[in-house]
């Protein structure tokens, strides 16, 4: 996650990046992350977690200096705290729990779905994980592959929590799977269908669209390109991936010589006077006379 985000706004030239992460019980940052974050070139770290570092970046205290921006998911707590500062900063999102919808046919291979389900799972009990198949033996087949990899898992309990409140869900054709998929606006949206070619320019709302069985949500997790931080929470409707352009921003200038001026001040005359904004009329008008 910290060269998801950092990545993108170096490359966007940002001149400073700080970056808050809670230490474990040793008091220390986990060497991996002090390396990622080092590779990513991020100017400052602070020990700090929760919705607590979420108000020291909005408002600044006497050791954290105020941001412009706050990126990074975080658990209900952040999430909250994050929308409570929204204005003061800008944000990336309001970032939720895991989401992974798999949309498959009789020819996927169920022990590959069951895996990929699971690997979402683990993230967070909250997570969401759905499956969406045209074919009763194959839902049937993830069920049973679920429990049986399960087991083996280290944070089986995690897992299991997600599991129990995901869905195979079973629809007749390949349009319903469209109408689930454009709904549901999932973060991850993994298609092991034959007719995957098809389906794609029919997807609207996803995060991130894998294709294929070469193309698990693993690699996009880690190594694949984009990155990983994306919409959740039905957000794909209206949101998209964290990228480079979420750390630019515009300005507009106008620099109008006086034919411009006269030509285009009419109809501003026009239109403030039928809002009934004299003010507006005379700034446009003393100019006209002035000239």
């Amino acid at each position: 996650t910290v060269l998801m985000m950092a990545i993108p706004a170096k490359v966007a030239g940002v001149g400073e990046i700080i970056m808050v992460s809670p230490p474990a019980k040793d008091g220390r940052i986990p060497a991996p992350t002090l390396v990622a974050a080092d590779i990513a070139r991020v100017n400052r770290i602070f020990k700090l977690g929760g919705a607590q570092a979420i108000a020291a970046l909005a408002f600044g205290t006497e050791s954290i200096p105020r941001v412009d921006k706050i990126c990074g998911p975080g658990n209900i707590f952040v999430t909250l705290a994050k929308k409570m500062v929204y204005g003061t900063v800008d944000l990336d999102g309001l970032k939720g729990p895991s989401e992974i919808v798999i949309v498959a046919d009789e020819k996927a291979d169920p022990t590959l779905c069951a895996a990929d389900l699971l690997a979402q799972a683990e993230h967070d009990s909250l997570a969401s994980v759905i499956l969406i198949t045209t074919s009763a033996d194959l839902a049937d087949q993830v069920d049973k592959e679920i429990e049986i990899q399960l087991g083996k898992l280290k944070r089986r309990s995690t897992a299991g929590t997600a599991i129990d409140a995901g869905m195979l869900v079973l629809v007749d054709d390949m349009a319903q799977v469209v109408e689930l998929v454009n709904l549901f606006a999932p973060e991850h949206l993994s298609i092991m269908a034959s007719d995957a070619s098809t389906l794609i320019p029919k997807i609207r709302n996803a995060g991130c669209i894998f294709i294929g069985e070469n193309s698990p949500v693993i690699l996009g997790d880690y190594v694949a390109g984009p990155s990983h931080v994306l919409p959740t929470g039905g957000s794909a409707r209206f949101g998209s991936p964290l990228g480079v352009m979420d750390f630019l921003k515009v300005t507009n200038i106008i620099a109008l010589d006086e034919p411009a001026m006269r030509e285009l001040s009419q109809a501003a005359v026009v239109i403030a006077k039928a809002e009934g904004l004299d003010a507006h009329a005379q700034a446009v008008e003393r100019r006209m006379r002035a000239k």
